[in-house]
């Protein structure tokens, strides 16, 4: 006998089925146009594409990406960006990091941190002397070999899809830039604890691969926290639990900063309304009576508070790349000049 309830069946729809893909329709969520930054605090053990997939659905946002990815391994600032965000994602992405690591001794495994498998061990352990001298060695322009487990793609294909399909990865060096490196604690004779300040492309993996072949004593990865990335820092950090929180109370809004933010070191210029018209057409403005940046250099305009436009300067002028679609700051005043229909396209 079957618990199974039996309802009589629907008679056939007479519009070809319309109205049941209306009802599909309305039932689906509509998105929300959530613009801004939030810089969370990732935890240990969720990957960024994870952690974007938990915050876009608590902000039911229409669109999320994130601004350089942070290892399972890893916790700390993974920049968060959402709608028109996502078109300053890239000056973030190339702006400086700073981390902070483990390095364990004695061991190398095969992803270079603590979830692969171990592959040379040594009982050798190396002296405070002997690390501080080998930090200048990897400080400036050096060429280093990424993780064989990383998401370098070779003919198409992730470099780590291939590592775990057994396939032998071999990648090539590559020219990074470290800023700066200095130790910051020794807990004891088989870790050390180590800063580092880095440009785009630098694996710290591989920095305590490489310290503990030269060592002699092998190393690799145990912790590791992400502390600056671009114009973002530890202050503004954001923990998941109160982004749930937040959520909860309807106060998600607040844990946002501007779109803008992620261009702070680049040069604003203020426009009138009326060259506000001209830009959001895509159509380039003298810039007459303004101090004007180098020639190439990208700068970004801004009307009544608002963030307008990325573009560069060619002959004295700026010519638009890309146009944000944002609600106006505050209401213009007589100083912006006449009003004009400055709605986005």
């Amino acid at each position: 006998m079957s618990d199974e309830t039996h309802a009589e069946a629907p008679a056939p729809a007479r519009d070809g089925g319309r109205s049941g893909r209306r009802q599909q329709q309305q039932r689906r969520v509509k998105r929300s146009n959530v613009n801004g930054w939030l810089i969370l605090d990732k935890p240990v053990g969720m990957t960024s594409t994870e952690a974007v997939g938990v915050v876009k659905r608590l902000y039911n946002a229409a669109k999320a990406g994130h601004a350089g990815t942070l290892d399972p391994l890893a916790s700390g600032c993974l920049p968060i960006a959402f709608g028109e965000a996502t078109k300053t994602v890239p000056f973030v992405v190339d702006g400086r990091k700073v981390y902070r690591f483990t390095v364990r001794w004695g061991g190398e495994t095969d992803t270079d941190d603590t979830e692969g498998k171990i592959t040379a061990t040594s009982d050798l352990r190396p002296t405070d002397e002997a690390i501080a001298a080998l930090l200048p060695r990897f400080t400036g322009e050096i060429s280093q070999v990424p993780p064989r487990y990383s998401a370098i793609k070779i003919a198409g294909e992730r470099a780590y899809d291939l590592a775990r399909e057994g396939e032998v990865v071999e990648l090539e060096a590559r020219t990074v830039h470290v800023h700066r490196l200095a130790v910051v604690g020794r807990p004891d004779a088989d870790h050390v604890e180590i800063e580092a300040e880095c440009g785009k492309g630098t694996y710290v993996r591989s920095l305590a691969r490489d310290f503990g072949r030269l060592l002699g004593c092998y190393g690799h990865v145990s912790a590791l926290r992400r502390l600056v990335v671009g114009p973002f820092d530890e202050e503004d950090l954001v923990p998941l639990d109160e982004v749930r929180e937040a959520a909860a109370e309807n106060a998600l809004a607040d844990l946002l900063l501007p779109v803008e933010t992620a261009l702070s070191e680049l040069t604003e210029i203020a426009v009138d309304r009326v060259e506000a018209g001209r830009l959001i057409r895509g159509q380039s403005i003298i810039l007459r009576g303004r101090a004007l940046p180098p020639l190439g250099e990208t700068i970004y305009a801004t009307v009544g508070g608002r963030l307008l436009a990325l573009g560069e300067v060619e002959q004295g002028t700026f010519v638009p790349r890309r146009v944000f679609n944002l609600p106006a700051a505050r209401r213009p005043g007589p100083a912006d000049g006449p009003p004009e229909d400055a709605d986005e396209g």
